[in-house]
């Protein structure tokens, strides 16, 4: 008799055969939310559920590798987040330290740190820019690890960065004024150079992007899925990817 998990294996396998490799997105944003509900789920103290997070990170990116992903974008810690007690995010941000440390350890994946990294721990905000560094050679799969980061934060920075590298260039406010553009705030966001996220993924039931790669995602397909992060499966992101595929991306037109 077969098992309940051979024959879900099947089923796995079978909606990965199905996926049409040509309607993939290149960029696949996720909101890695549940940690927290799932340790209180088992009487466990938040930072299992942030480990348990933490832990199933390697195992989406190389589901993302296996199924042609060019890069994922990974929301670890909001800007909101940091408002949380300090027991907590002592604790978070020992395991967001780990978790980025064993990523560029791995000489896998080409990391971007991408957020307000003044608004961390000095010795963290050096760790991250260092992890990140240490794989500016590795080709494959671009990770952005999202971290202190706020949608309105980046919006805010890369036009206050755009407007400042015109000042440098001796423009009056009128000439800047006529300089500013959609594709000028474009070059300034934390995500310059990559294509926007066609697929965002929110785990764990809740459906809003809260602040989450806000000038990106504005021609974004979403997927919410029950599952809280720590619980995540592969056949969770293949099922977003088959609900992705089968929807008609008009972009406006």
């Amino acid at each position: 008799m077969f098992t309940p998990s051979f024959l879900y294996g099947i089923y796995e396998e079978r909606i990965a055969r199905r996926l049409p490799r040509d309607s993939m997105p290149r960029h696949v944003g996720v909101i890695l939310d549940g940690n927290r509900r799932w340790a209180k789920s088992f009487g466990e103290p938040a930072a299992t559920g942030h480990q348990r997070g933490a832990d199933k990170i390697a195992d989406f990116l190389g589901w993302s590798e296996d199924l042609g992903v060019e890069v994922v974008t990974l929301w670890m810690l909001s800007t909101d987040n940091l408002m949380r007690s300090s027991e907590e995010l002592g604790a978070l941000f020992t395991i967001i330290e780990n978790a980025v440390r064993q990523l560029s350890e791995a000489q896998r994946w080409r990391l971007r740190v991408v957020g307000k990294l003044d608004l961390l721990p000095p010795e963290l905000a050096k760790s991250l820019v260092r992890y990140q560094q240490a794989t500016s050679s590795v080709e494959g799969l671009q990770v952005n690890v999202a971290i202190g980061y706020g949608g309105r934060h980046e919006i805010a920075d890369a036009v206050r960065s755009m407007l400042t590298e015109y000042k440098g260039q001796g423009l009056s406010v009128e000439e800047i004024i006529e300089k500013i553009s959609v594709e000028g705030i474009n070059d300034h966001l934390y995500t310059k150079g990559q294509p926007d996220p066609e697929l965002v993924i929110r785990t764990s039931g809740e459906q809003r992007l809260g602040g989450f790669l806000l000038w990106q995602s504005a021609k974004s397909e979403f997927y919410f899925c029950e599952a809280y992060w720590p619980d995540f499966r592969r056949v969770d992101y293949l099922r977003a990817l088959r609900a992705f595929a089968s929807r008609e991306r008009r972009e406006g037109r």
